[in-house]
Protein backbone atom coordinates (compact mmCIF):
# COMPACT_ATOMS: atom_id res chain seq x y z
CA UNK A 1 0.00 0.00 0.00
CA UNK A 2 0.93 3.43 -0.89
CA UNK A 3 2.10 5.37 2.18
CA UNK A 4 1.36 9.37 2.34
CA UNK A 5 2.84 11.70 4.95
CA UNK A 6 0.66 15.19 6.17
CA UNK A 7 2.67 18.45 6.67
CA UNK A 8 0.20 21.03 8.38
CA UNK A 9 1.29 24.93 8.56
CA UNK A 10 -0.06 27.49 10.88
CA UNK A 11 0.80 30.83 9.36
CA UNK A 12 0.25 34.68 10.95
CA UNK A 13 -2.63 35.03 8.42
CA UNK A 14 -3.32 31.85 6.70
CA UNK A 15 -2.59 27.78 7.40
CA UNK A 16 -1.73 25.41 4.70
CA UNK A 17 -1.98 21.56 4.22
CA UNK A 18 -0.47 19.22 2.54
CA UNK A 19 -0.32 15.37 1.62
CA UNK A 20 2.08 13.81 -0.57
CA UNK A 21 2.82 10.46 -1.71
CA UNK A 22 6.53 8.69 -1.30
CA UNK A 23 7.44 10.45 -4.26
CA UNK A 24 6.84 13.48 -2.56
CA UNK A 25 4.07 14.73 -5.24
CA UNK A 26 0.81 16.42 -3.91
CA UNK A 27 -2.35 14.39 -3.71
CA UNK A 28 -4.49 16.95 -1.71
CA UNK A 29 -3.68 20.80 -0.53
CA UNK A 30 -5.82 22.95 1.68
CA UNK A 31 -5.86 26.07 3.35
CA UNK A 32 -8.18 28.22 5.81
CA UNK A 33 -7.46 31.77 6.90
CA UNK A 34 -7.58 33.94 9.96
CA UNK A 35 -6.53 37.02 11.53
CA UNK A 36 -4.09 38.19 13.71
CA UNK A 37 -5.51 40.45 16.46
CA UNK A 38 -4.13 43.50 17.58
CA UNK A 39 -5.33 44.39 21.02
CA UNK A 40 -3.31 47.33 21.06
CA UNK A 41 -0.61 49.13 19.27
CA UNK A 42 2.46 46.94 19.81
CA UNK A 43 0.89 43.61 20.32
CA UNK A 44 0.00 41.05 18.25
CA UNK A 45 -2.24 37.39 19.19
CA UNK A 46 -3.52 34.78 17.66
CA UNK A 47 -6.50 32.14 19.61
CA UNK A 48 -4.33 29.28 20.15
CA UNK A 49 -8.17 27.46 20.30
CA UNK A 50 -9.43 28.80 16.80
CA UNK A 51 -6.75 29.69 14.85
CA UNK A 52 -4.09 27.15 15.90
CA UNK A 53 -5.70 23.66 16.95
CA UNK A 54 -9.24 24.50 14.80
CA UNK A 55 -7.10 25.31 11.57
CA UNK A 56 -5.33 22.09 12.41
CA UNK A 57 -8.25 20.26 12.59
CA UNK A 58 -10.15 21.51 9.50
CA UNK A 59 -7.45 21.10 7.54
CA UNK A 60 -6.37 17.34 8.27
CA UNK A 61 -9.70 16.21 7.92
CA UNK A 62 -10.49 18.29 4.52
CA UNK A 63 -7.51 16.62 3.45
CA UNK A 64 -8.17 13.38 3.95
CA UNK A 65 -11.85 13.54 2.25
CA UNK A 66 -10.58 15.29 -0.78
CA UNK A 67 -7.73 12.67 -1.20
CA UNK A 68 -9.68 9.93 -0.38
CA UNK A 69 -6.74 8.42 1.49
CA UNK A 70 -7.26 5.75 4.18
CA UNK A 71 -6.11 7.60 7.70
CA UNK A 72 -4.37 4.15 8.09
CA UNK A 73 -2.15 5.00 4.93
CA UNK A 74 -0.64 8.15 6.75
CA UNK A 75 2.41 7.02 7.49
CA UNK A 76 3.82 10.13 9.89
CA UNK A 77 2.81 13.82 10.27
CA UNK A 78 4.65 16.87 10.42
CA UNK A 79 3.72 20.78 11.41
CA UNK A 80 5.21 23.92 11.76
CA UNK A 81 3.75 27.10 13.09
CA UNK A 82 4.72 30.89 13.78
CA UNK A 83 6.86 31.05 15.94
CA UNK A 84 8.79 31.63 18.18
CA UNK A 85 5.35 32.48 20.54
CA UNK A 86 4.50 32.47 23.92
CA UNK A 87 1.58 30.60 25.61
CA UNK A 88 0.87 29.67 28.87
CA UNK A 89 -1.19 26.27 29.41
CA UNK A 90 -2.65 24.19 32.57
CA UNK A 91 -2.04 21.22 33.59
CA UNK A 92 -4.08 19.39 30.45
CA UNK A 93 -2.54 21.90 27.94
CA UNK A 94 -5.69 24.67 27.77
CA UNK A 95 -4.33 28.12 26.63
CA UNK A 96 -4.87 30.49 29.54
CA UNK A 97 -4.52 33.64 27.46
CA UNK A 98 -4.19 34.10 23.69
CA UNK A 99 -0.98 33.30 22.01
CA UNK A 100 1.49 35.99 22.20
CA UNK A 101 3.43 35.81 18.77
CA UNK A 102 7.05 36.29 17.58
CA UNK A 103 8.65 39.33 17.44
CA UNK A 104 5.74 41.27 16.00
CA UNK A 105 4.57 41.73 19.28
CA UNK A 106 7.21 43.93 21.03
CA UNK A 107 5.15 44.10 24.53
CA UNK A 108 8.04 43.52 26.58
CA UNK A 109 10.51 45.75 25.50
CA UNK A 110 10.81 47.07 28.69
CA UNK A 111 11.54 43.27 30.37
CA UNK A 112 13.92 43.56 27.09
CA UNK A 113 15.81 46.66 28.24
CA UNK A 114 16.41 45.76 31.92
CA UNK A 115 17.58 41.55 31.60
CA UNK A 116 20.42 43.35 29.29
CA UNK A 117 21.02 45.83 31.65
CA UNK A 118 20.89 43.84 34.49
CA UNK A 119 23.13 40.33 32.81
CA UNK A 120 24.95 42.42 30.04
CA UNK A 121 24.57 41.82 26.32
CA UNK A 122 27.96 40.22 25.94
CA UNK A 123 27.08 38.00 28.18
CA UNK A 124 23.64 37.24 26.87
CA UNK A 125 25.37 37.18 23.36
CA UNK A 126 28.15 34.55 24.26
CA UNK A 127 25.57 31.77 26.00
CA UNK A 128 22.75 32.15 24.15
CA UNK A 129 23.77 33.60 20.47
CA UNK A 130 21.18 36.20 19.99
CA UNK A 131 20.98 39.49 21.99
CA UNK A 132 17.11 39.93 23.92
CA UNK A 133 15.03 41.66 21.16
CA UNK A 134 11.65 41.36 20.81
CA UNK A 135 11.75 37.87 19.01
CA UNK A 136 13.44 36.51 22.55
CA UNK A 137 10.16 34.63 24.48
CA UNK A 138 12.39 35.25 27.95
CA UNK A 139 11.97 38.33 28.39
CA UNK A 140 7.98 37.87 27.24
CA UNK A 141 7.45 35.14 29.74
CA UNK A 142 9.15 38.03 32.25
CA UNK A 143 6.33 40.44 31.33
CA UNK A 144 3.43 37.35 32.33
CA UNK A 145 5.00 37.50 35.17
CA UNK A 146 4.79 40.98 35.78
CA UNK A 147 1.47 41.99 33.84
CA UNK A 148 -0.80 39.38 34.40
CA UNK A 149 0.37 37.37 37.61
CA UNK A 150 -2.82 35.57 38.23
CA UNK A 151 -1.97 33.70 34.90
CA UNK A 152 1.46 32.97 35.45
CA UNK A 153 0.86 31.09 38.83
CA UNK A 154 -1.52 29.18 36.66
CA UNK A 155 0.31 27.83 34.19
CA UNK A 156 1.71 24.65 34.27
CA UNK A 157 3.88 24.71 30.94
CA UNK A 158 4.81 27.87 28.82
CA UNK A 159 4.49 26.55 24.97
CA UNK A 160 5.13 27.62 21.70
CA UNK A 161 2.35 26.94 18.76
CA UNK A 162 4.05 23.96 17.58
CA UNK A 163 4.33 22.81 20.96
CA UNK A 164 0.39 23.43 21.30
CA UNK A 165 -0.76 21.71 18.40
CA UNK A 166 1.99 18.14 18.70
CA UNK A 167 0.77 18.12 22.99
CA UNK A 168 -3.00 18.08 21.53
CA UNK A 169 -2.26 15.51 19.33
CA UNK A 170 0.07 13.29 21.13
CA UNK A 171 -0.26 14.47 24.99
CA UNK A 172 3.34 15.44 24.78
CA UNK A 173 4.85 18.60 25.64
CA UNK A 174 8.27 19.19 23.77
CA UNK A 175 9.64 21.55 21.80
CA UNK A 176 12.82 21.28 18.87
CA UNK A 177 16.18 22.42 19.57
CA UNK A 178 15.65 25.60 16.73
CA UNK A 179 12.44 26.91 18.35
CA UNK A 180 13.84 26.61 21.99
CA UNK A 181 17.50 28.85 21.24
CA UNK A 182 14.46 31.21 20.70
CA UNK A 183 14.05 30.97 24.84
CA UNK A 184 16.70 33.60 24.98
CA UNK A 185 18.18 33.90 27.86
CA UNK A 186 16.90 30.68 29.56
CA UNK A 187 18.84 28.61 26.63
CA UNK A 188 22.33 27.61 26.37
CA UNK A 189 23.39 27.17 22.89
CA UNK A 190 26.38 25.48 23.17
CA UNK A 191 25.58 22.64 25.77
CA UNK A 192 21.96 22.34 23.86
CA UNK A 193 20.04 23.13 27.02
CA UNK A 194 18.36 25.48 29.15
CA UNK A 195 19.84 27.55 31.54
CA UNK A 196 18.79 29.66 34.79
CA UNK A 197 22.17 30.77 34.91
CA UNK A 198 21.41 34.35 33.86
CA UNK A 199 18.34 34.58 35.45
CA UNK A 200 16.51 33.02 37.74
CA UNK A 201 13.37 35.13 38.41
CA UNK A 202 11.71 34.37 34.78
CA UNK A 203 10.28 30.56 34.81
CA UNK A 204 11.20 27.51 36.61
CA UNK A 205 12.65 24.95 33.91
CA UNK A 206 10.57 22.60 34.41
CA UNK A 207 7.70 24.23 33.06
CA UNK A 208 9.46 24.45 29.66
CA UNK A 209 8.97 21.92 26.84
CA UNK A 210 11.10 19.14 26.98
CA UNK A 211 14.02 19.68 24.24
CA UNK A 212 14.40 16.78 20.89
CA UNK A 213 15.30 17.52 16.99
CA UNK A 214 12.67 18.45 14.57
CA UNK A 215 12.41 14.87 13.15
CA UNK A 216 12.00 13.13 16.43
CA UNK A 217 8.96 11.14 16.74
CA UNK A 218 7.43 13.08 19.34
CA UNK A 219 4.59 10.49 20.27
CA UNK A 220 1.49 8.94 18.41
CA UNK A 221 -1.82 10.09 17.55
CA UNK A 222 -4.32 9.72 20.36
CA UNK A 223 -8.14 8.38 20.23
CA UNK A 224 -9.30 12.13 21.40
CA UNK A 225 -6.96 13.60 18.27
CA UNK A 226 -8.07 10.74 16.06
CA UNK A 227 -11.76 11.71 16.21
CA UNK A 228 -10.74 15.92 16.32
CA UNK A 229 -8.64 15.26 13.28
CA UNK A 230 -9.77 12.49 11.28
CA UNK A 231 -6.16 10.96 11.58
CA UNK A 232 -5.73 7.30 12.47
CA UNK A 233 -5.19 6.66 16.36
CA UNK A 234 -1.59 5.42 16.45
CA UNK A 235 0.04 7.64 13.81
CA UNK A 236 3.43 9.08 14.57
CA UNK A 237 3.75 12.38 14.80
CA UNK A 238 7.46 14.35 14.57
CA UNK A 239 8.25 17.05 16.65
CA UNK A 240 8.42 19.68 14.02
CA UNK A 241 9.61 23.09 14.10
CA UNK A 242 9.00 26.59 13.81
CA UNK A 243 7.29 27.56 10.10
CA UNK A 244 10.55 29.78 8.66
CA UNK A 245 12.69 26.37 9.34
CA UNK A 246 10.39 23.55 7.73
CA UNK A 247 10.16 26.53 4.64
CA UNK A 248 13.72 27.07 3.97
CA UNK A 249 13.72 22.85 4.42
CA UNK A 250 11.01 22.88 1.92
CA UNK A 251 13.40 24.01 -1.16
CA UNK A 252 16.37 22.73 -0.40
CA UNK A 253 18.11 24.65 1.74
CA UNK A 254 20.50 22.26 2.95
CA UNK A 255 24.21 23.18 2.16
CA UNK A 256 26.31 26.06 4.63
CA UNK A 257 26.10 28.98 2.42
CA UNK A 258 22.52 28.33 1.43
CA UNK A 259 19.98 31.34 2.33
CA UNK A 260 16.42 31.23 2.57
CA UNK A 261 14.31 34.24 1.70
CA UNK A 262 10.80 34.06 2.93
CA UNK A 263 8.33 36.34 1.27
CA UNK A 264 5.69 36.30 3.63
CA UNK A 265 3.73 38.31 6.64
CA UNK A 266 7.08 39.16 7.28
CA UNK A 267 10.51 38.59 5.33
CA UNK A 268 12.66 35.68 7.36
CA UNK A 269 15.81 34.86 6.22
CA UNK A 270 17.60 31.43 7.34
CA UNK A 271 21.71 30.99 6.44
CA UNK A 272 22.97 27.79 7.03
CA UNK A 273 27.09 28.07 8.45
CA UNK A 274 29.72 25.78 8.63
CA UNK A 275 30.20 27.41 12.49
CA UNK A 276 28.22 29.69 14.62
CA UNK A 277 27.88 33.67 13.76
CA UNK A 278 28.13 35.55 16.39
CA UNK A 279 26.86 38.77 15.53
CA UNK A 280 24.11 40.69 18.11
CA UNK A 281 22.60 42.04 14.77
CA UNK A 282 21.67 38.45 14.17
CA UNK A 283 19.76 35.09 15.44
CA UNK A 284 21.65 32.26 15.81
CA UNK A 285 20.49 28.67 16.84
CA UNK A 286 21.32 24.94 16.03
CA UNK A 287 19.77 23.71 13.20
CA UNK A 288 17.20 21.41 12.82
CA UNK A 289 19.53 18.52 12.53
CA UNK A 290 22.38 18.06 15.06
CA UNK A 291 25.65 19.37 14.00
CA UNK A 292 24.86 22.28 12.17
CA UNK A 293 24.24 25.88 12.46
CA UNK A 294 21.41 28.33 11.20
CA UNK A 295 21.60 32.34 11.23
CA UNK A 296 18.45 34.21 11.15
CA UNK A 297 17.27 37.38 10.16
CA UNK A 298 13.75 38.88 9.61
CA UNK A 299 11.74 42.17 9.25
CA UNK A 300 8.64 42.73 11.06
CA UNK A 301 6.45 43.83 8.66
CA UNK A 302 6.56 42.83 4.83
CA UNK A 303 3.67 41.37 3.46
CA UNK A 304 1.92 42.79 6.47
CA UNK A 305 2.01 46.01 4.89
CA UNK A 306 1.10 45.27 1.78
CA UNK A 307 -2.79 44.12 3.43
CA UNK A 308 -2.53 47.43 5.23
CA UNK A 309 -2.28 49.13 2.24
CA UNK A 310 -5.31 47.53 -0.02
CA UNK A 311 -7.08 47.38 2.78
CA UNK A 312 -6.64 51.33 4.07
CA UNK A 313 -5.56 52.78 0.72
CA UNK A 314 -6.94 50.98 -1.67
CA UNK A 315 -10.52 49.85 -0.34
CA UNK A 316 -12.48 50.14 -3.57
CA UNK A 317 -10.59 47.31 -5.07
CA UNK A 318 -11.64 43.66 -5.11
CA UNK A 319 -9.95 41.68 -2.70
CA UNK A 320 -9.42 39.02 -4.97
CA UNK A 321 -7.76 41.00 -7.50
CA UNK A 322 -6.40 44.04 -5.90
CA UNK A 323 -2.70 42.77 -5.41
CA UNK A 324 -2.32 42.38 -9.03
CA UNK A 325 -4.34 45.51 -9.69
CA UNK A 326 -1.92 47.67 -7.62
CA UNK A 327 1.43 45.93 -9.21
CA UNK A 328 -0.26 47.41 -12.97
CA UNK A 329 -0.31 50.54 -11.08
CA UNK A 330 2.84 50.39 -9.50
CA UNK A 331 4.52 49.21 -12.95
CA UNK A 332 3.70 52.50 -14.38
CA UNK A 333 5.94 54.12 -11.70
CA UNK A 334 9.78 53.62 -12.05
CA UNK A 335 12.77 52.52 -10.25
CA UNK A 336 12.80 54.19 -7.36
CA UNK A 337 8.97 55.13 -7.24
CA UNK A 338 9.80 58.38 -8.38
CA UNK A 339 11.52 59.53 -5.87
CA UNK A 340 9.74 58.31 -3.02
CA UNK A 341 11.07 56.27 -0.04
CA UNK A 342 8.75 54.23 2.81
CA UNK A 343 10.83 53.10 6.02
CA UNK A 344 8.38 49.63 6.87
CA UNK A 345 8.39 49.78 10.60
CA UNK A 346 4.80 49.95 10.85
CA UNK A 347 6.03 47.58 13.73
CA UNK A 348 8.72 48.91 15.21
CA UNK A 349 11.79 46.81 13.72
CA UNK A 350 13.48 43.58 13.88
CA UNK A 351 16.63 42.62 12.09
CA UNK A 352 19.74 43.98 12.01
CA UNK A 353 18.27 47.75 13.80
CA UNK A 354 16.56 45.66 16.75
CA UNK A 355 14.28 48.97 17.44
CA UNK A 356 10.58 48.30 18.96
CA UNK A 357 10.30 52.12 18.81
CA UNK A 358 11.14 52.45 14.66
CA UNK A 359 7.97 53.94 12.63
CA UNK A 360 6.60 54.10 9.05
CA UNK A 361 7.76 56.73 6.86
CA UNK A 362 6.65 58.12 3.77
CA UNK A 363 9.50 60.54 2.52
CA UNK A 364 9.70 62.86 -0.83
CA UNK A 365 5.75 63.33 -1.33
CA UNK A 366 5.18 65.90 -4.14
CA UNK A 367 1.64 66.92 -5.91
CA UNK A 368 2.31 64.61 -9.11
CA UNK A 369 2.51 61.14 -7.26
CA UNK A 370 -0.06 58.72 -7.79
CA UNK A 371 -1.02 55.28 -5.73
CA UNK A 372 1.28 53.28 -8.01
CA UNK A 373 4.07 55.10 -6.81
CA UNK A 374 3.27 54.83 -3.22
CA UNK A 375 2.69 51.40 -3.52
CA UNK A 376 5.89 50.99 -5.39
CA UNK A 377 7.60 52.88 -2.87
CA UNK A 378 6.21 50.00 -0.06
CA UNK A 379 7.50 47.58 -2.19
CA UNK A 380 11.01 49.20 -2.32
CA UNK A 381 11.41 49.66 1.09
CA UNK A 382 10.99 46.38 2.03
CA UNK A 383 13.56 45.78 -0.49
CA UNK A 384 15.50 48.23 1.36
CA UNK A 385 15.53 46.61 4.45
CA UNK A 386 16.26 43.10 2.86
CA UNK A 387 19.17 44.18 1.56
CA UNK A 388 19.98 45.91 4.91
CA UNK A 389 20.23 42.69 6.25
CA UNK A 390 22.18 40.81 3.13
CA UNK A 391 24.79 43.53 4.34
CA UNK A 392 24.85 42.75 7.83
CA UNK A 393 25.50 38.71 6.96
CA UNK A 394 28.22 40.23 4.65
CA UNK A 395 29.83 41.81 7.44
CA UNK A 396 29.58 39.36 9.77
CA UNK A 397 31.53 37.15 7.54
CA UNK A 398 28.81 34.99 6.17
CA UNK A 399 27.80 36.47 2.75
CA UNK A 400 25.19 34.02 0.93
CA UNK A 401 26.47 31.42 -1.48
CA UNK A 402 23.01 31.16 -3.11
CA UNK A 403 18.96 32.71 -2.03
CA UNK A 404 16.29 30.71 -2.60
CA UNK A 405 12.94 32.30 -2.55
CA UNK A 406 10.00 30.67 -0.90
CA UNK A 407 6.48 31.56 0.51
CA UNK A 408 3.20 33.63 -0.84
CA UNK A 409 4.92 36.85 -1.50
CA UNK A 410 6.75 35.13 -4.62
CA UNK A 411 3.88 35.44 -6.56
CA UNK A 412 4.47 38.98 -6.50
CA UNK A 413 6.80 39.12 -9.09
CA UNK A 414 7.52 43.32 -8.55
CA UNK A 415 8.71 42.12 -4.81
CA UNK A 416 11.48 39.54 -6.13
CA UNK A 417 12.44 41.29 -8.78
CA UNK A 418 13.02 44.27 -6.22
CA UNK A 419 15.10 42.43 -3.96
CA UNK A 420 16.98 41.45 -6.84
CA UNK A 421 17.72 44.77 -8.25
CA UNK A 422 18.15 46.57 -5.17
CA UNK A 423 20.52 44.12 -3.28
CA UNK A 424 22.43 42.84 -6.69
CA UNK A 425 21.95 39.24 -5.47
CA UNK A 426 20.00 36.93 -8.20
CA UNK A 427 17.43 34.39 -6.95
CA UNK A 428 16.86 31.01 -7.32
CA UNK A 429 12.84 29.20 -7.04
CA UNK A 430 12.08 25.76 -6.56
CA UNK A 431 9.67 23.87 -8.72
CA UNK A 432 6.69 24.03 -5.42
CA UNK A 433 7.24 27.14 -3.52
CA UNK A 434 4.27 25.91 -1.29
CA UNK A 435 6.55 26.51 2.25
CA UNK A 436 6.44 25.27 5.33
CA UNK A 437 3.52 22.18 5.01
CA UNK A 438 5.58 20.75 2.21
CA UNK A 439 8.43 20.59 4.20
CA UNK A 440 6.68 19.37 7.52
CA UNK A 441 5.44 16.51 5.18
CA UNK A 442 8.94 15.32 4.24
CA UNK A 443 10.50 15.87 7.56
CA UNK A 444 7.46 13.47 8.98
CA UNK A 445 8.67 11.20 6.68
CA UNK A 446 12.51 11.29 7.56
CA UNK A 447 11.24 10.66 10.77
CA UNK A 448 10.06 7.18 9.78
CA UNK A 449 12.61 6.42 8.33
CA UNK A 450 11.08 6.48 4.87
CA UNK A 451 13.65 9.52 3.49
CA UNK A 452 16.64 11.11 4.41
CA UNK A 453 17.51 15.51 3.92
CA UNK A 454 18.35 14.53 0.29
CA UNK A 455 15.14 13.51 -0.61
CA UNK A 456 14.15 17.07 -0.63
CA UNK A 457 16.21 18.38 -4.00
CA UNK A 458 14.42 15.49 -5.41
CA UNK A 459 11.46 16.44 -4.73
CA UNK A 460 11.29 19.81 -5.04
CA UNK A 461 13.94 20.75 -7.50
CA UNK A 462 15.16 24.47 -8.85
CA UNK A 463 13.08 25.86 -11.62
CA UNK A 464 14.20 29.07 -12.48
CA UNK A 465 16.20 32.06 -11.58
CA UNK A 466 15.31 36.07 -10.83
CA UNK A 467 18.21 37.80 -12.12
CA UNK A 468 19.54 41.08 -10.71
CA UNK A 469 19.71 44.49 -12.53
CA UNK A 470 21.57 47.33 -10.96
CA UNK A 471 19.98 50.73 -11.34
CA UNK A 472 21.49 53.92 -10.06
CA UNK A 473 18.06 55.15 -8.49
CA UNK A 474 18.01 52.41 -5.83
CA UNK A 475 21.50 52.95 -4.94
CA UNK A 476 21.17 56.67 -4.03
CA UNK A 477 17.66 56.01 -2.36
CA UNK A 478 18.47 52.86 -0.34
CA UNK A 479 21.42 55.70 0.87
CA UNK A 480 18.97 58.16 1.46
CA UNK A 481 16.78 54.99 3.02
CA UNK A 482 19.33 54.19 5.86
CA UNK A 483 20.21 57.83 6.92
CA UNK A 484 16.00 58.07 7.47
CA UNK A 485 16.29 55.95 9.96
CA UNK A 486 19.51 57.30 10.97
CA UNK A 487 18.46 60.84 11.24
CA UNK A 488 15.27 60.14 13.23
CA UNK A 489 15.66 57.29 15.71
CA UNK A 490 15.91 59.39 18.41
CA UNK A 491 12.61 61.52 17.28
CA UNK A 492 10.26 57.50 17.07
CA UNK A 493 11.23 57.09 20.36
CA UNK A 494 10.03 60.14 21.51
CA UNK A 495 6.92 59.58 19.93
CA UNK A 496 6.36 56.50 21.94
CA UNK A 497 7.20 58.59 25.52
Amino acid sequence: MTGYYLGIDIGTFESKGVLVDEAGEIVAQASRPHKMLVPQAGWAEHDPEKDWWGDFCFISRKLIAESGVDPKAIRSVGTSAIGPCMLPVDAEGNPLMNGVLYGVDTRAAREVEDLTARIGADRILDVCGNALTSQSVGPKILWLRNNRPEIYEQAAKIVTSTTFIVQRLTGNCVVDHYTAANTSPLYDVDRLAYTDALARDIVSLDKLPTTMWSTDVAGHVTATAAAATGLAEGTPVICGTIDASAEAFSVGVLSPGDMMVMYGSTIFIIELTVERVRDARLWYAPWMFPGQHASMSGLATSGTLTHWFRDEIAKELDPVDAFARLAEEASTSQPGANGLIMLPYFSGERTPIHDSHAKGMLFGLNLTHKRGDIYRALIEGIAYGTNHIFETYAEAGAAPKRLMAVGGGTRNRLWLEATSHVSGLPQVLARKTIGASYGDACLAAIGVGDADRETIRRWNPVEREIKAVEDPAYRRNYRIFKDLYASTRHLMADLDR
